[in-house]
């Protein structure tokens, strides 16, 4: 992964649009199937109250239910060597983990862990795994998602960085941007990333044609009817142009 990401103030527009907007903006440019790229109902926010996370993983896997073939006994004896690959991604960097146990076993991540990675740069963390510590974790204002949450942290440990993990029924590689809120999270395709965070405005004024008309006093279903077909003229306009511009 190069480490030219996004500008910052594409980055920052991302941050401004919730992820089920994300999601719609990426399915104007017909470059995957509808139901890819995303993480399924299993990958929760722990702090759902916290705004959009947006930028690029770094990952790991993870297991806790024997100690290490390596003589490591828990996952700080790793920590030095995965802050270390921050430098491989675009700022800003999310830990991202797949927890190998099968059910997990315990937490993949606590206060230390958190604390560590936000010192050194990163903005969150997604796991496939448990989470504790969580009221320390949220004091930290560090955002993180997980499967749920469990109070051990067993024989914790990374067993390999920087490659390809599977988080809620998604694939997501070294380097990948993800944006994430209490909707869940998804992956942006690299390649029209730039893409995405500029027409979000534009397809949210279409969609607000509909509910413009849903807070005005008086609504009838004629009306009703008449602001969805608008909305969808400017969604099919949109969805053109893109597709005359990619051809």
């Amino acid at each position: 992964m190069s480490s030219n990401g996004l500008s910052q103030e594409d980055l920052d527009i991302l941050r401004q649009y919730d992820t089920p907007t994300i999601c719609n903006v990426i399915e104007v440019f017909d470059v995957q199937p509808r139901t890819a790229g995303y993480m399924d109902g299993r990958i929760r926010a722990c702090f759902p109250e916290m705004p959009p996370l947006v930028g690029y993983a770094v990952t790991a896997t993870w297991r806790a239910a024997a100690p290490a073939a390596g003589g490591a006994e828990e996952g700080y004896d790793s920590l030095a060597d995965q802050v270390g690959r921050f430098a491989d991604v675009p700022n800003p960097p999310i830990v991202v983990f797949q927890d190998l146990d099968d059910p997990t076993a315990a937490a993949s991540f606590g206060e230390i862990m958190c604390a560590t990675y936000q010192k050194f740069g990163a903005i969150g963390l997604i796991t496939s795994g448990a989470a504790r510590d969580l009221e320390q974790v949220r004091e930290l204002g560090f955002t993180v998602f997980s499967d749920g949450a469990i109070c051990s942290h067993g024989y914790g440990h990374i067993e390999s960085l920087q490659v390809p993990v599977n988080i809620g029924g998604t694939t997501v590689l070294p380097g990948d941007l993800l944006h994430a809120d209490c909707n869940g999270v998804t992956t942006i395709p690299h390649a029209i990333a730039a893409d995405v965070a500029h027409l979000c405005a534009e397809y949210v004024a279409a969609e607000e044609v509909i509910l413009d008309y849903l807070k005005s006093e008086s609504v009838i279903p004629e009306g009703l009817g008449a602001a969805r077909v608008e909305s969808k003229r400017q969604l099919n306009a949109l969805f053109e142009r893109v597709r005359q511009q990619r051809a």
